[in-house]
């Protein structure tokens, strides 16, 4: 019994280890900024309600909106697919968000049926190469941009990593929750990798 206890206590630390490890990767990630002249700027999609974009998703459109006007990149691609009980994409409001704000129409492109983060990314990459453009700085919130950039790189995306400035999860009461929400999909993600 003792020898079983003391494997399960073993196994209970190295998790634990484990997890707290992932967790200061997310962390320490989430305070890099890395932007750098690219050729578009990839807006990971948030909620939409209504036609109007949702506050974390507005922050996040007003990132890569920043970026445009500051001349780090010369498009903007937003995302996301059609949300329930919505009529319109998610990307699709956010186009008409941006244009509300000044960026020309023209250099908003639209990225309209992923549901999750790595469709987000994958379909970014497929309009990137129609469009011939090699390099994207990729905009989210911080606590997302670890798991983010390395979805980016899965997708064969040259990227950069620019967490907004400010965000909506700013209490502890809604950035623990975000944080466990992360490091439960940046670990299955890794472990879904080492056997795919």
């Amino acid at each position: 019994m003792k020898k079983r206890a003391k494997i399960l206590i073993g196994i209970a630390i190295f998790i634990l280890c484990y997890i707290t490890i992932n967790v200061m990767d997310i962390c320490l990630f989430s305070t890099k900024d890395q932007k750098c002249e690219a050729d578009v700027a990839i807006i990971l999609g948030a909620s939409t309600y209504n036609g109007k974009v949702s506050p974390v998703y507005q922050e996040r459109i007003n990132h890569g909106i920043t970026l445009y006007h500051e001349g780090y990149v010369e498009k903007l691609i937003v995302t996301g697919g059609i949300g329930q009980n919505n009529d319109e994409s998610d990307a699709c409001i956010a186009k008409q968000y941006a244009v509300s704000q000044g960026i020309p129409e023209a250099d908003i492109l639209t990225e309209d049926t992923s549901v999750i983060t790595q469709e987000n990314l994958e379909n970014s990459k497929v309009i990137m190469e129609e469009k011939e453009y090699d390099t994207a700085i990729i905009v989210s919130d911080s606590l997302h941009m670890r798991r983010a950039m390395l979805l980016a790189k899965d997708a064969g995306i040259t990227a950069y990593s620019s967490p907004t400035p400010t965000s909506r999860y700013v209490s502890l009461k809604t950035q623990i929750p975000f944080l466990a929400r992360e490091v439960f999909f940046y670990i299955g993600y890794k472990w879904y990798r080492l056997f795919n």
